[in-house]
């Protein structure tokens, strides 16, 4: 077989191993078999092409990634931080988009009818909760809401009643994604008659610069779970080219992926609460900090360098490409 016929039958598979590489134990094995098996015809009839040299520079890499990265479960967890996660991110992009979309769709409809019937925040949250919020604000502690209960009790509640909504989004994409729809556009419109509240009274600022200091993360977190569960509904419903069974573990895999990743921020959101948002008063400029602190790491980590790390991706990938082009 010529060289050129060699290079465009697999060229297709060499690329995916590059841009792509396989997850699971059995996909990765299978793919370093068949590129051993490349490696060692190129080796036979083309032994000093480029085709062989590449073959063996993937080959080597992919020797590398099963045998040299049996590190300790910190480093595992290291590298799912600074590289599974942020890819998966950028993978789902769109899917995310759409759950934020929607949640920030429903968020301000929720508010505009809210400043036009007040009573839809009764309906909501209860007449007891309204008029103590209420009369929080009558007597100039618009947010004391925050500094009742005990810190640590509260950081425990919140952060077991967060995950355990999150996990339903995520379960219940199975279902067409439609609970998981409802339940985002419940917690948008939820925050937005919340939001209207202060806002009627003028305290609009202070709502984004208080309940935010917990609100960042947890929303986020919120939002993604959503998308987790868009995620798993769509890979049934639209397999594309891939069996719908494999279509689904991969969505499943992914979504749980995401979820793994938010424990930390739904953990560390309501540590805020418990204990930091109640604080607005004493230590403003600390809750100030942490809204501020914690809004950079979201559009960092969850916008701007998965964008950053898949284009790093391909550029290495386009450089392998034209080493045997």
């Amino acid at each position: 077989m010529r060289e050129a016929l060699f290079i465009k039958k697999n060229k297709d598979r060499w690329l995916k191993n590059q841009q792509e590489p396989p997850e699971s134990p059995d996909e990765l094995a299978q793919s370093f078999t068949q590129l051993v098996d490349d490696l060692a015809y190129a080796k036979t009839f083309y032994p000093s092409g480029k085709t062989t040299r590449y073959l063996n520079k993937q080959a080597s890499d992919m020797y590398l990634s099963i045998y040299q990265n049996r590190k300790e479960a910190s480093s595992r967890l290291g590298y799912f931080w600074k590289y599974e996660l942020p890819l998966v991110i950028y993978k789902h992009r769109n899917t995310i988009l759409f759950a934020f979309v929607l949640f920030t769709t429903f968020f301000l409809l929720a508010f505009f009818v809210a400043a036009r019937d007040p009573e839809i925040a009764n309906n909501f949250f209860g007449d007891n909760y309204v008029q103590k919020t209420l009369d929080n604000i009558a007597d100039g502690n618009p947010f004391g809401i925050y500094e009742t209960g005990n810190p640590v009790l509260s950081w425990l509640g919140i952060m077991i009643n967060n995950i355990r909504v999150a996990f339903l989004m995520f379960v219940s994409g199975i279902f067409c994604g439609v609970p998981t729809m409802y339940k985002l556009a419940e917690t948008g419109a939820m925050i937005g008659i919340f939001d209207q509240l202060f806002a009627a009274k003028g305290l609009g600022i202070q709502f984004w610069l208080v309940v935010f200091v917990h609100g960042t993360l947890e929303i986020t977190a919120i939002i993604l779970a959503g998308a987790s569960g868009f995620v798993l509904g769509k890979s049934f419903l639209f397999p594309g080219t891939k069996r719908r069974i494999e279509a689904f573990r991969e969505g499943a895999r992914d979504g749980v992926k995401i979820m793994v990743g938010i424990m930390p921020a739904f953990i560390i959101a309501a540590f805020f609460e418990g204990l930091f948002t109640r604080l607005y008063n004493n230590l403003s400029w600390l809750t100030t900090f942490l809204t501020t602190a914690s809004v950079l790491f979201v559009i960092w980590y969850f916008i701007i360098y998965p964008i950053q790390l898949a284009r790093g991706r391909r550029t290495i990938a386009g450089e392998g490409a034209r080493g045997y082009a």
